[in-house]
């Protein structure tokens, strides 16, 4: 059976790593009962043809787009080609960002600043006749983390959801790609580590990590997403 493909952008904390693995293998996790490959482009690996794959799921990162670094703007065009052959994708936090970018739309610092914790998101009413989302309650909660952000959409992406502090939070380009801002395979304990983690950042930024932390409860969105698209593909 042909893979799904996790192209892996960046990695978690190495503490956290260390404890409960990293973006790939939550991620493939979440796609149970899917076989995985992982394509570790920072670290030189080759992407290969999408026409050998069944899917692709781009993780986060930490790296900006805007930076423009070889890496990603290689990635950046291959995503292009698989979405031109009809490769089914979910682009994740920097993939979401790095796949409207390759389309022709705008990423940058976003205005309102950092997003970070447990946040709600809120399903546009096009999302209803999604496949990804359909079904789904109309206000989600999921763990975010970002600096940047989809400015502005490329041509022909339709938004699906956003809230008050990022207003592109997730968006399908045809019937078989979906970016998403959040990170759907982190669940409430990998917020507080990074929430933790960044304490005296976000204090420095004017953010209250206390107040973020104690926002933080369990919740299946993230993971009812992740099973969705595995089931799509």
């Amino acid at each position: 059976m042909r893979p799904c493909l996790i192209v892996k952008v960046g990695s978690t904390m190495p503490d956290l790593a260390a404890r409960r693995g990293d973006y790939e293998d939550w991620i493939a996790a979440g796609l149970d009962g899917v076989t995985v490959d992982v394509c570790r482009v920072r670290e030189g690996d080759a992407l290969p043809s999408p026409d050998g794959l069944r899917a692709i799921v781009v993780t986060g990162s930490s790296a900006l787009v805007t930076d423009r670094e070889d890496w990603s703007e290689r990635t950046g065009r291959w995503l292009v080609e698989a979405l031109d052959q009809g490769t089914p994708m979910l682009a994740i936090c920097y993939g979401h960002q790095l796949l409207a970018d390759a389309l022709g739309g705008t990423v940058g610092v976003n205005p309102r600043g950092r997003e970070i914790g447990a946040v709600d998101v809120d399903l546009a009413p096009e999302a209803t006749a999604d496949p990804l989302f359909e079904g789904l309650p109309t206000r989600l909660r999921v763990s975010s983390s970002h600096r940047q952000s989809v400015l502005r959409l490329p041509d022909g992406a339709r938004r699906l959801a956003s809230n008050a502090a990022t207003a592109n939070q997730a968006y399908a380009i045809g019937e078989r790609a979906w970016g998403v801002q959040f990170h759907p395979e982190w669940d409430h304990e990998v917020i507080t580590a990074y929430l933790e983690a960044r304490r005296e950042i976000l204090r420095e930024e004017g953010l209250d990590p206390e107040a973020l932390l104690s926002a933080v409860r369990p919740s299946t969105d993230g993971a009812t997403i992740l099973e969705r698209f595995a089931r799509l593909i």
